[in-house]
């Protein structure tokens, strides 16, 4: 958040998309490789923690609506005995189909959509708000008991209603960005004219 605060106060509406290569930087190679390096690293990090509660709702609509035979069946951790662990590893194939069909399907999308990054934008500053900090917060004024109206529980507030102000401009520009992009939409295509 901090990055693209900085990107658009910087470069307000002219800010790139990609702020590394954005300006016709492309040298030195290796610089931008170990940026790019620790880029996937952290995104495949957080794709992992954000798809989990996804992952688990899916687990409980399967197992409420199959037979407990069928699920069961499904379900079935298979012992897969690994060199230097003292247990076996259990590899359930429901999961794993059910991971692999998920990461192949949001592959597909975001090669399909030029504008996948407006998306990820949406879903982004949807989803920034409640589990960054208002979850947080609730939970960090619960912890400590917080009295209501003290000057403490007032700024939490005050931080809490700025973010989602925030959240709420970045939803609105994402959605003007994809309105902008689907006028001249190409699937699985790459346009670099803008660059």
């Amino acid at each position: 958040m901090l990055c693209g605060c900085f990107g658009y106060a910087a470069f307000g509406d002219m800010s790139p998309g990609n702020l590394l290569t954005g300006f016709g930087f492309y040298n030195p190679y290796w610089l931008l490789d170990i940026a790019n390096a620790a880029l996937v690293i952290h995104l495949v990090g957080a794709y992992q923690v954000f798809c989990q509660p996804l992952f688990a709702f899916i687990e409980r609509v399967a197992q409420k609506h199959l037979s407990e035979s069928t699920f069961a069946l499904i379900n079935k951790e298979i012992p897969v005995p690994v060199p230097g662990l003292e247990s076996p590893f259990k590899l359930n194939l429901f999961r794993l189909m059910l991971r692999s069909v998920f990461v192949v399907t949001a592959t597909v999308i975001s090669m399909a959509m030029l504008f996948f990054g407006g998306v990820v934008g949406f879903l982004g500053a949807f989803g920034f708000w409640p589990l960054t900090v208002f979850f947080p917060v609730k939970m960090y004024i619960s912890s400590h008991k917080i009295p209501k109206w003290s000057s403490r529980w007032i700024s939490l507030q005050i931080m809490s209603g700025a973010c989602l102000a925030i959240s709420i401009a970045a939803a609105a520009g994402s959605v003007a960005g994809v309105v902008c992009d689907l006028k001249v939409y190409k699937p699985f295509k790459t346009s670099y004219e803008e660059l």
